[in-house]
């Protein structure tokens, strides 16, 4: 009787695996169909999307000085741009900054320098001297249609501009350099 009920369960068995192999070979036939044609509701018209087309612009640095225009109308400074090694501070936040005397501004213009180089360009009237701090620092300045480059000496007040000028004309700010 043994061998009786093992012959009847064989046929029976076959054909369940075989159902079930053949139900989900169906049901992936089904899936794969659904993710060819594009999942419905995508909202892309059942095209593909290419993820380079959704990807972010590249982004391109413009050495813009950022917070210019508020600066600009707080202080009357022109900051234009610079590759963020010479900032604005405020004077009394420490020392060791570059210390620029205009003849329209109350206070010192103060500038942080880090980093081993840097540069900024701006447009400050009416400078007439600078204090250096530990960098070798040149800055560029106009007269009319005159350029003049001052080299700053270290850790001291150097004549620039107006009190340097031989006729007293009054000298703009246009650039700092920087190198440690």
């Amino acid at each position: 009787m043994k061998a009786h009920v093992e012959t009847a369960a064989k046929p029976h068995r076959k054909k369940f695996i075989a159902r079930t192999l053949l139900s989900a070979a169906a049901a992936g036939a089904v899936v794969w169909g659904v993710l060819a044609a594009g999942a419905p509701g995508g909202g892309d018209g059942g095209r593909a999307v290419s993820v380079v087309d959704e990807a972010p612009g590249y982004a391109v640095e413009d050495f813009a000085y950022p917070g210019a225009d508020r600066i600009l109308q707080e202080r009357g400074i022109v900051l234009k741009r610079g590759d963020g090694h010479i900032t604005l501070a405020d004077c009394a936040s420490g020392t060791g900054l570059l210390q620029v005397m205009a003849r329209r501004q109350e206070d010192p213009i103060c500038f942080r320098t880090v980093g081993t180089s840097g540069w900024l360009t701006m447009e400050i009237p009416a400078v007439y001297v600078v204090k250096g701090n530990d960098y070798t620092t040149q800055v560029d300045m106009t007269v009319g249609a005159e350029e003049k480059s001052f080299d700053i000496e270290k850790n001291t007040w150097t004549a620039v501009g107006e009190s340097a000028d031989e006729q007293g004309r009054e000298h703009l700010l246009v650039e700092i350099r920087t190198n440690k």
